[in-house]
């Protein structure tokens, strides 16, 4: 493939990046979690409502870690990474429009369509990640992976910055009030991520495999995938520590991306505090971004990494103390700096150590890793909150999944991790040329 149609299909895996991360931005972090809190779950207690978007995000994230290993051996397999991104994709995209209907006292609408949602979203982007290994050179890694962040903040951003307009102002777009703004919020991230899914599915292409003889389904191969795959990283030390240090310190920064302006509106934090803040966060992320990616070429990915992690420690300390909309400006501002950089650069480690012709596979573990993490978090904090009748406990238990994760990742070694992969690639291909 020549550099000019390789750029292109770059873009085009950064375009869903673009498009898909207004999922995040608009349901995860902005304006479902304070719609969720005020108008879906109206009636309970604030800490009530809290801890059910604590459980809902728990229940949306265990279902996808339990599938995430199954759906990445299949693909491997398959060599359906396309097909199966494409079907996720539209589960998201049409949970998403659906949210349209969500009105007062709709809690348990909306938390089935967010658990659908997001078992679209995170599933899709197991096949997202599986594709960067094939759509860039190792030494393109750290790029490519901040550049597909980088265009998520931008995407998810720019329909953040609309929404936000929406909602304060819904006159403006002959909308009657707020709460239909925000309805009407929250089902253009439907349309959104499906404008800009198309290029992705028009532009990258499967890479070509032997075709293999299937005597089993694929739910079968995928469990048998998984059993091997569990016997085969144990090869792959170096790889294994990272991922539990991931899973780790992952876990800490998604319950943070999660929870943050549910916990804010708790507190007293006037929504349209909460949700300005978060737009603030998105385009405080795009340059901050890019210079995590620069500064892994100066210092090493894994010493950048390590920036962005004790940041987030003083951010959970903060975090606990808040008590005003300025203190939450100031922590938005303080995520934004860092949390893209801590995310591409975690991928683009990871894709570094992968074996060759375990993408899909190995991302699946890597997708495994995110989406336990993810449960575990929400979970704690969820029932904290519910416990106490207070969740600032909760956010600062999250401490201890920083220290432990950091510590660990002090023992991981790139490098080796690297020439571990090499060697059993090169042991693979031997194998496949050695005369029967």
């Amino acid at each position: 493939m020549d550099a000019k149609s390789r750029k292109k299909i770059q873009r085009s895996w950064m375009m869903y990046d673009f498009g898909n991360s207004a999922f995040a931005t608009t349901m995860m972090a902005a304006v479902l979690p304070v719609y969720y809190s005020t108008v879906a779950a109206s009636g309970l207690d604030d800490h009530l409502a809290t801890s059910y978007w604590g459980y809902s995000q728990s229940i949306s994230v265990l279902i996808v870690a339990i599938l995430a290993p199954i759906l990445g051996a299949i693909s491997d397999f398959s060599a359906a990474k396309k097909k199966f991104l494409r079907f996720f994709a539209f589960m998201g995209i049409i949970a998403s429009i659906l949210m349209i209907f969500i009105s007062e006292g709709d809690y348990l609408l909306a938390s089935l369509l967010f658990i659908i949602g997001s078992i679209g979203f995170s599933g899709g982007n197991i096949f997202y990640d599986g594709f960067l290994p094939e759509i860039a050179e190792k030494e393109e890694m750290d790029k490519v992976s901040s550049g597909g962040f980088a265009y998520g903040y931008i995407g998810g951003g720019i329909l953040l910055a609309v929404n936000v307009m929406m909602i304060l102002n819904p006159s403006w777009f002959g909308i009657p009030d707020t709460e239909w703004a925000t309805r009407i919020s929250l089902a253009s991230v439907g349309i959104w991520w499906l404008i800009f899914t198309i290029p992705l599915l028009k532009n990258i292409k499967e890479e070509k495999k032997e075709k293999v003889k299937r005597e089993k389904s694929y739910i079968a191969i995928g469990f048998s995938r998984v059993g091997n795959t569990f016997r085969e990283i144990k090869q792959f030390k170096q790889l294994a520590i990272f991922l539990i240090a991931f899973w780790l310190y992952n876990d800490g920064i998604s319950t943070i991306i999660r929870m943050a302006t549910v916990y804010g509106s708790e507190i007293g934090i006037g929504q349209n505090d909460l949700i300005i803040a978060l737009l603030i966060t998105q385009f405080v992320g795009i340059p901050f971004t890019f210079l995590f990616g620069w500064l892994a070429t100066k210092i090493t990915a894994k010493k950048a990494l390590f920036i962005t992690l004790y940041i987030y420690l003083g951010i959970v300390i903060i975090g606990y103390f808040m008590s005003t909309a300025l203190h939450f400006y100031m922590l938005a501002i303080i995520v934004g700096m860092v949390q893209g950089g801590a995310q591409s650069l975690s991928r683009s480690i990871f894709g570094r150590m992968i074996p060759t012709g375990k993408h899909a596979e190995f991302f699946g573990f890597y997708g495994i890793s995110s989406k336990f993490a993810a449960v575990v978090g929400p979970f704690i904090f969820a029932l904290i909150g519910q416990l106490t009748g207070n969740s600032r406990l909760g956010i600062l238990s999250l401490i201890f999944f920083f220290i432990i994760g950091i510590t660990l990742l002090k023992f991981v070694d790139i490098d080796k991790g690297i020439e571990e992969a090499r060697r059993a690639s090169n042991k693979k291909e031997e194998v496949n040329v050695r005369p029967q």
